[in-house]
């Protein structure tokens, strides 16, 4: 058989294995954008409750519990994929996304009146999200660390890149089956009536607060009950299999992904960087470990997921005449310059996107904050929401995921990551459950003030990633996996 025949043959197995992966990715989008299309139909209907009054305050954590189980599944991301090894955490993603998808469509089940708004009921619906959320969590990390650890070297970053693809296009996905849900009907009307207290307006389309945002949460068990069951199909990360002492199964994988010859050589590598099978956390200095936390953190503060997860809203007080057609093109947008991202990231490196796409943010950003809300620069406004988000397509979004993927030494890869990615989803939720009432903060003479407050200050943060990157951040380019235990002792000598 010609040399030209194997390799095809290995680079169409690992594309098989990292394209079932990338669907974590997949639902890890779908999972944290279905509530852009819903939250409004969500609020109106708890906005129906007679125990309670369902605040500002109480709509930013529903619209963002989620994200309190993506910092719980970050934070046993690294004791399930050490304990259980990445496929099975993978596939116990899975589950967890189906769980959530269901109970969120019908959170009544077993205990509550269909359709009859409570508080019990609220937190019922919240507890299925934060399940998902879990699902998010695990995903997030291990989805990455599993591609990194199968993917060769010279091609890693564009395959974690793929990730990033996938979330994105969940996004998309989303969005579009939200569009398609709500068909000819019309996401309610918010009246604001003073401080965090708000009403359905009169006339606003009850199919919607009564079924619609139901059947947007529901869709997802279907790409849940797919992923599932693929990821049962593909090969446990060889490198892992390497580190729990089952170095026969980790060579017939490398093998089939490198050849024999490289596959053998890869092993060698893996043992000798893992000596020691579980070293502390500091093990190669603070700085390591710093630097994967703070690119999570600012991968949040910049603000993106803000725009994100509120995009119908954004466009909708933009004045914009379709906000959910207008979210759809921003999610098409994201995907081409994600795209732009897989096909640079091995030939321009991680720094100079990442530095790149942080002035680009900032730029977006401030954009938004001067022109949000007056009137003639609404063009104005839609050009610096799509810069400020397609810079961030390609560089943080997918660039974040490649580093944490590689940046950590084989033997603390596991905690180090969950700890990352658990900030990562940390500030997310910040970020997240702060964006309604930051926005609508009033002050006297200033009706404007919350717009132009928040958007600057992703601008700031934006411009302050940059620095970070420029001064602390290794490039990782080109290097293997076990390179990155010399790079950091060295800087830690």
């Amino acid at each position: 058989m010609s040399k030209a025949i194997i390799g095809r043959k290995q680079d169409g197995y690992l594309y098989c294995i990292v394209l079932v992966a990338v669907l974590g990715g997949l639902l890890f989008g779908y999972d944290t954008a279905v509530i852009s299309g819903a939250e409004k139909g969500l609020q109106a209907f708890f906005l129906g409750a007679d125990d309670f009054t369902y605040t500002d305050m109480m709509h930013g954590f529903t619209s963002s519990s989620a994200l309190i189980g993506c910092v719980i599944g970050a934070l046993l991301s690294g004791l399930v994929a050490s304990r259980w090894g990445r496929k099975r955490s993978l596939i116990l993603a899975g589950l967890l996304f189906l769980l959530s998808a269901l109970g969120s469509m019908n959170p009544e089940f077993l205990f509550f009146t269909k359709g009859k708004p409570s508080y019990g009921l609220l937190w019922a619906f919240n507890v299925y999200r934060i399940i998902g959320g879990m699902g998010v969590g695990l995903a997030s990390a291990v989805c990455p660390m599993y591609i990194g650890e199968v993917s060769p070297s010279d091609r890693r970053g564009m395959m974690v890149s793929w990730n990033q693809f996938a979330i994105i296009f969940g996004q998309l996905v989303v969005y579009f089956v939200n569009f398609l849900i709500l068909g000819s009907h019309t996401n309610p009307v918010i009246e604001q009536r003073g401080q965090g207290i708000n009403a359905v307006a009169a006339g606003s389309d009850p199919w919607t607060i009564a079924t619609g945002w139901r059947y947007m949460f529901g869709s997802e068990a279907i790409p849940a009950a797919v992923f599932t069951v693929l990821i049962c199909l593909v090969p446990e990360s060889p490198r892992y299999l390497a580190m729990s002492g089952r170095e026969e199964q980790s060579l017939r994988v490398l093998s089939k992904i490198n050849g024999q010859s490289k596959a053998r050589q890869i092993l060698d590598d893996i043992k000798r960087s893992a000596t020691v099978r579980r070293e502390r956390l500091f093990s190669y200095g603070a700085l390591c470990v710093f630097v994967g936390i703070m690119l999570s953190v600012f991968q949040q503060v910049v603000g993106i997921n803000a725009v994100l997860y509120y995009a119908p809203r954004i466009f909708g007080d933009m004045g914009m005449t379709d906000p959910m057609f207008n979210t759809v093109m921003m999610g098409v947008v994201n995907i081409l310059f994600t795209l732009l991202a897989i096909f640079t990231v091995e030939k321009i490196g991680r720094k100079p996107l990442l530095i790149a796409g942080s002035l680009c943010m900032g730029l977006g950003a401030f954009g938004v904050a001067l022109t949000f809300g007056v009137d003639g620069l609404q063009l104005i406004t839609m050009i610096s929401i799509m810069l400020y988000s397609a810079a961030f397509m390609f560089s943080w979004g997918p660039i974040c995921w490649v580093l944490i993927s590689e940046i950590f030494p084989n033997t603390i890869r596991g905690a180090a990551v969950a700890i990352a990615v658990a900030a990562q989803w940390i500030f997310n939720f910040i970020v997240s459950s702060t964006f309604v009432p930051m926005f609508n903060m009033h002050l006297s003479g200033g009706d404007n003030f919350g717009h132009w407050f928040t958007y600057a200050l992703y601008g700031v943060m934006s411009i302050v990633a940059a620095v970070f990157v420029w001064r602390l951040v290794p490039e990782t380019k080109g290097k293997t996996l076990e390179e990155m235990n010399n790079l950091w002792k060295r800087r830690a000598s």
